[in-house]
């Protein structure tokens, strides 16, 4: 069932990477009646304060995008923040959305959320099938702790409230920190300084084999809005591109993008990580969605807003 424009939609997380996509989507789809706060607005760990704002606006629709997090260095710091903060906003907004009746909630995980060795592809009845990899386990439990919350809620109250699991994301907000951000936007950026300073070469880690599959958060968010109008059950929802690339092939088109003329020099003394990473999204696809962006026009998008923005960095 199409989404009513004129509905109240909360968006909690709407600054970051994934929330900013999905207000973009409901704004071209002419969604009059967004509700949004920054964390100095509410925060979503104070659960007085969410009773309270959900009393006053009782939102039609709430996608959860909000959540604490990081890489591996900041998950191996600070384990208590991760699964407490994130527990904290999970259940807070999705207790919340059933006391006061919210018409539907969609929650927003994370792929870490399966066994560190699942299938590959992975399927979405691998979760709680193995062991995590231990570097997240904290973020991921809480992730899945958000998943059963919303099936619990699911089967007890008959609340409607659905959960997706996307792949590597990238795009517009992305994080472009030298030391904690992701593969493709630490590439991006080091391709970009390369270039600016004349550089001859640019050093990535590992031997470029793994395998990895990534999402434009646009393609996302369109995802989202789907999902939110097609789709109503228990099981969460793989969204991935259903691709694979190469880290090889993704620093060559990256480079490609950026325009750096110097050499791709690999330091295979430097670990690879995870040999193959990619979600099964048959599910999604037969519920009749697939993504539009393709990598290479996604990277361009994604260096057009880097320049744009990187004075801000």
């Amino acid at each position: 069932m199409p989404i009513d424009t004129s509905a109240k939609i909360f968006v909690a997380g709407h600054r970051g990477l994934v929330g900013s996509a999905v207000v973009r989507k409901l704004h071209q789809l002419g969604c009059t009646n967004l509700i949004l706060r920054t964390h100095s607005d509410l925060d979503l760990t104070n659960q007085s304060a969410v009773e309270s704002f959900f009393a006053d606006e009782k939102p039609q629709y709430v996608i959860l995008a909000a959540a604490k997090v990081g890489g591996i260095h900041a998950n191996n710091t600070y384990p208590a923040d991760f699964i407490t903060i994130n527990l904290q906003i999970q259940t807070n907004v999705i207790v919340s959305s059933f006391n006061h009746k919210v018409q539907k909630l969609l929650f927003l995980g994370s792929s870490c959320i399966y066994p560190k060795f699942a299938p590959q592809p992975i399927p979405e009845n691998a979760l709680l099938t193995a062991p995590l990899e231990p570097t997240n386990e904290w973020y991921a439990i809480a992730k899945i702790a958000g998943i059963k919350m919303c099936q619990a809620y699911r089967l007890q109250h008959n609340f409607d409230a659905i959960s997706a699991m996307p792949t590597n994301l990238y795009g517009t907000n992305d994080n472009f920190h030298p030391e904690n951000s992701h593969v493709l936007p630490a590439l991006l950026r080091r391709f970009h300084e390369a270039k600016v300073n004349n550089l001859d070469k640019v050093i990535v880690w590992g031997t470029g084999s793994p395998l990895r599959e990534f999402l434009h958060v646009d393609d996302l968010a369109d995802a989202v809005v789907f999902l939110l109008e097609n789709y109503s059950d228990l099981e969460h929802v793989n969204v991935g591109s259903g691709k694979e690339v190469s880290i090889k092939e993704l620093a060559e088109l990256v480079k490609e993008v950026v325009g750096f003329k110097g050499e791709l020099v690999w330091d295979s003394t430097k670990p690879d990580g995870t040999p193959r990473k990619l979600m099964d999204t048959s599910k999604l696809v037969g519920l009749g969605w697939t993504p539009k962006i393709s990598l290479r026009d996604g990277l361009v998008d994604t260096y057009k807003w880097y320049l744009e923005n990187y004075g801000k960095q």
